[in-house]
């Protein structure tokens, strides 16, 4: 049976407001009378229920990490990163999955406001500014930006698809193409932007050479026959995402391609995934945990209500070069 903070009064021999100033730290209780009442907590094993705290604290001490797609390996390296840092404050964090739908982030949003959330963090190809203000708890973007309010964590996805391209180029390639993430998502029409201008500069660009998958491994595969079915000498691709690009090596490989003898892939992540297929998979990585970490101190600063929040956070990426290419 449930001990209820009555339970608790009766046994400390104090009154329920009490017990509640010590469970919530909130104004003056003598030391010997606070030592009882943690002591009656301790023996009649009381656990406080958080949607009574949280009338009183004004807070539930939890959040909300809505994610498009949960199967992409990026998205749980991102939510263990937000789950360390608020665990440390003690905040428990609800996991969403959308599948990149706005009617189901819509519905997170409004849950998570009914139930006392503090704040969320999103990631999101959907979501309006006009689809939110509605809200009224602290709100940071991950990943994909919404707009110039809502401070948000990115990488510099234009400057690292640079990089992928030309790390390409730089292995020897000739004929190179893309496959980009969709084309609603903005990180994946920013690393198209940082292909075609590095791919321009060297004058190799063939739009021919780009096409779009979703970010999802069964779709990459399928693109990946369509471009290399269609133009088979091609000896170089780009993947907007790791799983792209995964999906790049296995439909390669059954089409009796060598990686990297006569076609080379790279990607942009930096998914753990990348070190564990074969061949191991080079990499435009972003950092993970950082922008996890970090969009979650923002957050909890928010909540906090304080100002000294820095709206735009925009990581660089690094090349990690393995096997999928060759120098």
């Amino acid at each position: 049976m449930v001990t209820t903070i009555k339970e608790v009064a009766k046994k400390a021999g104090v009154s329920v407001a009490t017990v509640s100033r010590v469970l919530n730290e909130k104004g003056y209780v003598n030391e010997d009378t606070r030592k009882n009442v943690l002591a009656a907590i301790e023996e009649l094993n009381y656990r406080p229920n958080n949607v009574a705290r949280s009338l009183f604290k004004k807070q539930s001490k939890t959040i909300g990490l809505i994610v498009p797609d949960i199967n992409n390996p990026f998205f749980p390296q991102l939510a263990r990163a937000v789950e360390d840092v608020t665990n440390e404050a003690n905040f428990t964090v609800v996991l969403c999955n959308s599948d990149d739908k706005l009617e189901k982030e819509i519905g997170y949003f409004e849950m998570l406001q009914q139930n006392g959330a503090d704040g969320v963090l999103f990631v999101s190809n959907t979501l309006k500014p006009e689809h939110i203000n509605r809200f009224n708890f602290p709100i940071v973007a991950l990943d994909r930006p919404l707009d110039s309010d809502i401070p948000f964590v990115t990488a510099n996805n234009y400057e690292g698809a640079k990089l992928a391209t030309n790390h390409l180029l730089d292995c020897g390639c000739k004929k190179i193409a893309h496959i980009r993430g969709p084309e609603n998502v903005l990180n994946a029409e920013d690393r198209y932007r940082g292909f075609k201008d590095a791919a321009l500069c060297r004058g190799v660009f063939d739009e021919e050479l780009v096409i779009s998958s979703s970010y999802q491994l069964d779709s990459a595969k399928k693109k990946a026959f369509q471009l290399l079915a269609k133009h088979p000498d091609i000896d170089g691709i780009f993947a907007s995402n790791d799983v792209i690009a995964i999906g790049i090596i296995k439909t390669a490989e059954k089409l009796g391609y060598s990686i990297p003898e006569n076609l080379m892939v790279a990607g942009f992540d930096g998914i753990q995934f990348g070190e564990i297929v074969s061949p191991e998979l080079t990499t435009v990585a972003q950092p993970i945990y950082e922008m996890g970490s970090t969009a979650a101190e923002m957050l909890l600063k928010l909540i906090d209500g304080r100002l000294d929040v820095k709206k735009e956070n925009v990581f660089n990426t690094e090349l990690i070069p393995r096997q999928s290419t060759k120098l």
